[in-house]
């Protein structure tokens, strides 16, 4: 198993992944990761107690990786709850590179089996609240866990 350590201008977040509920989404995060995609990029949308977003490289909301993956929407654990990882999207099966992270539920559960659940933060929850509009991402790492 693997997990991720988004490292943000705000401090340290780490994530579990849902690899039995969206495997190729977890993959694709694995290799976008890995690759360095991630790397330099910034929280281009955060809406109080709803979510934080980033993963465009053009920092706009528009771009993406070149190419769209498949939602995975019937899993277990396809619930919008506080430190939800979930995949952005324009349209059902068009998402790529963009993610956000929940705020709370408080906002969230019409996301629910709309937009593909992958992982959670375990540790750094904190964090979440203090990221703003054009914070940076300083990395993405894989690591065991």
């Amino acid at each position: 198993m693997k997990k991720a350590i988004i490292d943000t201008v705000k401090g340290k977040m780490e994530l579990e992944f849902f690899e039995n509920d969206a495997p190729k989404t977890v993959e694709n995060f694995i290799n976008l990761s890995e690759s360095g995609f991630y790397d330099g990029l910034t929280f281009h949308r955060v809406i109080p107690d709803f979510v934080i977003q980033g993963g465009c490289p053009q920092g706009t909301g528009v771009g993406g990786p070149g190419y769209a993956i498949d939602c995975e929407l019937d899993g277990d654990n396809q619930y919008h709850d506080r430190g939800v990882l979930s995949m952005a999207h324009a349209g059902r099966n068009t998402g790529g590179s963009q993610f956000f992270i929940c705020h709370s539920r408080t906002n969230t559960s019409h996301l629910d089996r709309n937009h593909t659940c992958f992982g959670k933060v375990t540790d750094g929850l904190e964090v979440i609240d203090l990221i703003n509009e054009g914070d940076k991402i300083n990395s993405v790492k894989i690591v065991d866990a």
